[in-house]
């Protein structure tokens, strides 16, 4: 059967898109709906079109398997104009989601009609791009142009009744039989004959809408150019016609394709869709059973994952040995259920559902009964290998043990168990049921069906899992500590704290590597590096981190860190005392202070991160750049317009990356950067990450 097809009931054309599993617009798509528009209008039969998709949506947008590609006749833009053309009224019938280019189809029609459960929405500005084939030009001229640029700056889709409510469609079908509502709305349709969104002008702005949405943008958008181009497209619609608005937007819509934030942010739309296919563990592999779960550990961390547990329809028991540190936890998950009523994210009736599947405990009794036991106390060996082997007596056969060790060895920790094969690595990250990342660490003998339950549970909790090696830090931490120890040497060598975050910040990172601290906690890495036997014998390394410790500067928790915070603000404020201290230890250990540009906090603080994840490449510990590239955008914020660490070095080439670090190491030594060999391999050939 071909991708699209037509059929005439009556004196209706239905044209019929079946192009599993989204309908999106391959080449076969766009050809089949301009054969069969072209087709139904020459029919003397047929008085009216109506277009639809088989399955379980409308065109959710362009075919992904095309992206990168050379386009393929007909164009989508041309699509959509030889359906507006149409001499026949066409209208839309819309299920599921109507996204991207789907929608513009949708635009192009005269009438649309829409599933109570349907979506529309142009979500182009996530992946770098605007609309491409007339989106920027027809919508506002529906929904006006504020209202336009709402939807396309944001990318979220909206329901049918509010679309219906703006005017982006003309009627909902409560019904499920959506054909025959369609139907019987296009006899209308036939006696008011083709209306064309072209012929429309866009309904008088209010003023001030272009320069509200760019300072809205400000903030949000750091670094893109496609939402600003967003506003100049909507703005030409409103001032100019509309075919010169098209060619406007089309002018605007290449620019952003050829953008590297473009192809950053594709990588990561593909590298996302990847990052859960395993290799060696075949489809046969099924999941283990994860219905119920036990968190021990109730401070922050452990509530983070109970809830997040509880919001995924799971029956979560939270487990302490301190009587009031278990009550502090049960306070903490109660309280982000209320704020999610509050915040309207949840109902009333989904609280109560929530804390009646939750319940705590002081002792390990409710583990007997669980699917999955999720360990998330101190980082410290000792305690970790005690837990693993009294929950071992108690767990169920098959039931998965798991720690939320961020730096410790999962082999080490299952070694403390009888059923080495049940035990892996979960690494949350803080706030646990905010955080998208979770770091799945198989170990040894971990058994595949605990990798594939791992990712089902990530995928049930709404988070992306990456499954990584077993080396102190896994891929996350292990790249971050060498990310960090540029800062630290930076702030010996003459650069403040709040410069190198604002540089960084200005680059596209979240936050700085200060900040960062900060708001994590000093003392968390320091009892790590507490931990380690293996600490290079440097008196500069974390030098600065750890005398803050030392003084009880432990970050926003205490008041003070790196930087003074004001009481009830997480405002970093920079702290003459600290500064002090940074250039009094570096006259003590000989550090010679200068001025430091910001191209070289980039360089040495990024490079480092690539240099060690190529390191974690050659080891396999990662399988591929694009792992690491995912965990670095969801645990670390690092840009997604740069599209990871190893993207970005092959975006601005791996030979300028090697040739730096092999500056930096005759500059500062080799301890620290020499290139890896996997590096110096791609840095000499030309190679490219994403081709290993």
């Amino acid at each position: 059967m071909s991708a699209v097809n037509i059929e005439r009931h009556g004196r209706i054309s239905l044209i019929v898109v079946d192009n599993p599993p989204v309908n999106a617009l391959s080449q076969t798509v766009r050809a089949g709906l301009e054969k069969y528009i072209e087709e139904a209008e020459a029919d003397v039969e047929c008085d009216a079109i109506i277009i639809s998709c088989a399955g379980r949506t409308f065109i959710a947008g362009a075919d992904i398997k095309e992206f990168g590609k050379p386009p393929l006749e007909p164009f989508l833009p041309d699509v959509v104009s030889r359906i507006e053309a149409c001499e026949k009224p066409v209208i839309a019938a819309i299920h599921g989601t109507a996204l991207g280019g789907g929608f513009e189809i949708a635009l192009a029609c005269h009438y649309r009609i829409a599933h109570a459960t349907a979506a529309v929405g142009l979500p182009e500005v996530h992946l770098g791009l605007l609309p491409g084939a007339s989106g920027t030009q027809r919508l506002p001229r529906l929904v006006g142009a504020g209202q336009a640029m709402a939807m396309m700056l944001s990318g979220k889709p909206v329901k049918a009744r509010e679309a219906l409510e703006l005017g982006a469609i003309d009627r909902v079908a409560d019904s499920d039989d959506l054909l025959a509502e369609a139907t019987r709305f296009a006899e209308d349709c036939i006696k008011q004959g083709p209306r064309r969104i072209c012929d429309m002008k866009v309904a008088e702005t209010e003023p001030g809408v272009f320069e509200t949405a760019r300072k809205e943008i400000a903030g949000k958008s750091r670094g893109l150019i496609s939402p600003e181009l967003i506003i100049q497209c909507v703005e030409k619609a409103t001032s100019g016609g509309f075919e010169e608005g098209l060619a406007f937007e089309r002018e605007r819509f290449l620019e952003c394709m050829a953008s590297p934030q473009s192809d950053g942010l594709r990588h990561a739309f593909f590298a996302e869709r990847q990052v859960g296919k395993v290799p060696g563990i075949g489809k046969a592999v099924s999941s283990r059973s994860l219905e119920s779960a036990v968190v021990i550990g109730a401070g922050t961390m452990g509530s983070g994952i109970a809830y997040a547990c509880l919001s995924a329809g799971m029956s979560v028991t939270l487990v302490d040995n301190d009587d009031a540190g278990l009550a502090r936890g049960v306070k903490s998950i109660e309280n982000l259920f209320s704020g999610g009523v509050q915040r309207g994210k949840i109902s009333e009736a989904d609280k109560e559902d929530g804390l009646n599947r939750f319940s705590s405990s002081l002792g390990y009794g409710n583990v007997a009964d669980a699917d999955i036991i999720i360990e998330a106390v101190f980082e410290n060996m000792a305690i970790k290998k005690e837990i693993f082997g009294a929950i071992d007596k108690i767990a169920k056969p098959g039931a998965i043990l798991a720690t939320n060790t961020s730096t410790l060895s999962i082999d080490e920790i299952a070694a403390a168990t009888g059923r080495p094969g049940d035990v892996i690595g979960l690494h949350f990250f803080s706030p646990a049921h905010i955080m998208r990342l979770l770091e799945i660490v198989r170990g040894e003998k971990t058994a595949d069906d605990v990798i594939v339950s791992s990712l089902e549970l990530a995928r049930k909790l709404g988070k992306v899992g990456v499954v990584v090696g077993n080396c102190f830090g896994f891929v996350g931490n292990r790249m971050l500590y060498c990310y960090a120890r540029e800062s630290q040497f930076l702030l010996l060598e003459g650069a403040a704290p709040e410069f190198i975050d604002q540089v960084l910040f200005d680059w596209g990172m979240a936050m700085g590597p200060n900040a960062v601290g900060d708001l994590a906690g000093l003392d968390v890495g320091y009892k790590a590096r507490k931990e380690r036997s293996d600490l290079p014998d440097d008196p500069r390394f974390y030098r600065v981190a750890d005398m803050l410790v030392e003084m009880g500067r432990y970050g926003q928790k205490t008041g003070k860190g790196m930087y003074l915070y004001e009481a009830g603000s997480r405002k970093p404020l920079p702290d003459p005392e600290v500064a002090k201290l940074i250039r009094d230890e570096a006259k003590r250990l000989g550090v010679a202070r200068r001025d430091i540009s910001a191209e070289e906090i980039i360089e040495r603080c990024v490079y480092a991160l690539i240099n060690e994840g190529a390191r974690i490449l050659d080891e396999g510990i990662a399988r591929k750049s694009a792992d690491i590239d995912v965990i670095w955008m969801n645990g670390y914020g690092f840009p997604r317009h740069r599209g990871g660490p190893m993207h970005f070095a092959d975006t601005i080439g791996t030979d300028r990356v090697y040739a730096t670090i092999c500056e930096f190491r005759d500059r500062f030594g080799p301890l620290y950067w020499e290139p890896s060999k996997l590096l110096k391999e791609l840095g000499t050939s030309g190679g490219k990450f994403a081709d290993l």
